[in-house]
């Protein structure tokens, strides 16, 4: 799959909900319950970050949930990619772009979702062939006023914003014309993960899920 459709794919993915809930998940016991919680609500893509050991067993757990289309986050290797691709991701998200995560996304037939901050990294992607892009870090880059300039000199490329995105400021990135969606992890925050209070991540995901784009 080379870039280009990679992209293709991924702008179909974040056209399917306003917001990614970005998930850091420590317990894989939680990660069904999740993910049934999050679809209910309307929120269907599901990034689960790599940064716990819990991680892949999570995807594992919610590729199986009808109606989720789970990916993989904090992709920053080739294993990275082998690993959530065995596992059960349909897409990869990372913090950037890097050469050595092109070619095993194009081999595995991975949507990757590849980070940017600056309008030279924005650039040297879509020379890559990704026009499909995550800003990221979206706050401490800058926040909505940045990302909206960079939609002049860059109108062939799309975003999803995350980093610092909120329940509060969410509207002010959806808003822009050149963003398809945003990550956030404000709609499965992990003290009601762990009292399983299922039906309060619901009523979040149900709210980001009503956010205008």
């Amino acid at each position: 799959m080379t870039p280009d459709r990679q992209s293709a794919r991924m702008r179909e993915i974040c056209a399917l909900a306003p917001v990614v809930p970005v998930i850091v998940i420590h317990d894989a016991a939680h990660a069904a319950p999740l993910a049934r919680a999050l679809v209910a609500g309307g929120l269907p893509v599901l990034e689960v970050t790599l940064r716990t050991p819990a991680a892949l067993d999570a995807i594992r757990a919610m590729a199986q949930v009808e109606g989720a289309v789970v990916g993989a986050g904090t992709v920053l290797s080739p294993d990275d990619i082998h690993r959530a691709r065995s596992a059960g991701a349909t897409f990869a998200v990372s913090p950037g772009l890097t050469d050595t995560l092109i070619a095993p996304c194009e081999s595995c037939a991975l949507p990757l979702l590849p980070g940017a901050a600056t309008a030279s990294e924005a650039m040297q992607a879509l020379e890559a062939g990704y026009h499909m892009l995550k800003f990221f870090p979206a706050g401490p880059a800058g926040g909505p006023a940045y990302l909206k300039a960079l939609g002049g000199p860059l109108p062939g490329i799309a975003f999803c914003p995350t980093g610092g995105v909120s329940a509060e400021n969410a509207r002010d990135y959806l808003s822009l014309p050149n963003v398809v969606c945003v990550g956030g992890s404000w709609v499965a925050p992990e003290a009601m993960m762990r009292a399983g209070d299922w039906a309060g991540i619901e009523a979040l995901a149900r709210a980001a899920a009503g956010l205008a784009r």
